[in-house]
């Protein structure tokens, strides 16, 4: 068959779908149709799937729900294809899972090298960032009040410091009524990026912790109790009196469990609030790092929160078809663009239209290489 028949048949089965669907939509009820049309969906519809970030989970959960929303464009009928389905099993494993032919993301706290990326044909671009806030169980201490410096954290998850009525922790809090009372230390026992960037914050310091247990997202605590995920952490720091831990800030908010303000190094004590994320973040040079590859701790500036971070999404590119690394960057598209007052609404803070900018021309970019 010549190309322009094949051309004018299949414009005519276009137009009688179109013709069929006109005619059922006004003869069925809106809950049999779209019933219908799931049912003779494409086989090969399938949801975007990603795994990974704790972190990130309640802000992919509502982009999700706008880009089902969004595509089915006020309609009942969707199919795989506009949905997410998005797994809570920390950083580490969701990276690990891209080796799975079926994951088309995965979201860390913890950036991969672009060495690591290069070599696997892999993109990596911030999705949205925030504060890792340090909770502690304390009574009648308001949310912000206690103030804990970098060396202090360090030492209290060193075990060097083990009682809140310390000396050294009363020499910041002169104000403050602190309990003489035994600090349970407490942290995540799964592969987190917050534990990553927690730890990556006292390596940076103390050169005891540096040298001794670095910066990852495992790590062979000196003591305390460890939690699987943020929900199960943020329920054992509420349940145990004296407990201190560190957790994604807006979770931590819609906890109602305080939380503490940090000295930056500028030597000002900072709320783990969008405000303090957003001065660490205007601190990097986005548009002079390989991949997006930068960190958004213990950045420099008056008003920097010091344990900040961005969330990143790992796409395999090189091992998928376009079609399928195509889908993952129209929901993150549509989450930059539709998605940004839910972000702050959370708790987040979403990329500033200028990054935005920067991760469409990485696609871009990187797309053209790979074809």
């Amino acid at each position: 068959m010549r190309k322009a028949e094949s051309r004018h048949m299949a414009e005519a089965v276009v137009s009688l779908v179109g013709r069929t669907l006109r005619v059922l939509s006004a003869m069925l009820p809106a809950g049999i149709l779209a019933a219908a049309l799931c049912v003779g969906s494409p086989a090969e519809a399938e949801p975007v799937r990603g795994a990974g970030s704790t972190f990130a989970a309640p802000v992919i959960a509502k982009w999700a729900k706008i880009y089902k929303d969004a595509r089915a464009d006020g309609g009942d009928y969707f199919t795989l294809d506009w949905t997410v389905d998005y797994e809570l099993v920390g950083s580490l494993a969701g990276v690990l899972r891209l080796d799975q032919p079926e994951m088309d993301f995965a979201a860390t706290d913890a950036p991969v090298s672009a060495a690591e990326l290069e070599k696997r044909g892999r993109q990596q671009f911030p999705i949205v960032m925030g504060g890792i806030a340090v909770v502690a169980n304390l009574d009648g201490i308001p949310a912000g009040s206690l103030r804990l410096t970098g060396p202090l954290l360090a030492d209290i998850y060193l075990g060097k410091i083990q009682n809140w009525s310390d000396l050294a922790i009363k020499a910041v809090n002169p104000d403050l009524a602190l309990p003489d009372l035994r600090i349970s230390v407490m942290h995540r026992q799964d592969g987190s990026g917050s534990t990553f960037v927690f730890t990556e914050y006292l390596s940076a310091v103390n050169a005891d912790w540096k040298t001794k247990y670095g910066a990852d997202t495992l790590v062979s605590w000196p003591l305390g109790t460890s939690a699987e995920g943020t929900r199960n952490l943020i329920a054992a720091v509420q349940a145990t009196k004296g407990a201190i831990s560190y957790a994604e800030y807006g979770q931590v908010e819609r906890s109602g469990l305080p939380f503490a303000s940090i000295q930056n190094r500028a030597g000002n004590f900072v709320k783990p609030d969008p405000a303090g994320v957003q001065a660490a973040a205007n601190a990097v040079a986005w548009d002079k790092v390989e991949h997006f590859n930068a960190s958004l701790t213990d950045q420099p500036g008056e008003a920097a929160y010091p344990i900040s971070t961005a969330t990143f999404a790992v796409v395999p590119v090189a091992e998928r078809s376009s079609d399928r690394h195509g889908h993952v960057q129209d929901f993150f598209r549509l989450a930059f663009e539709r998605g940004a007052s839910d972000a702050s609404a959370l708790g987040y803070v979403p990329l500033p239209d200028s990054l935005v900018k920067l991760v469409k021309q990485y696609w871009d970019k990187d797309l053209r290489a790979a074809n």
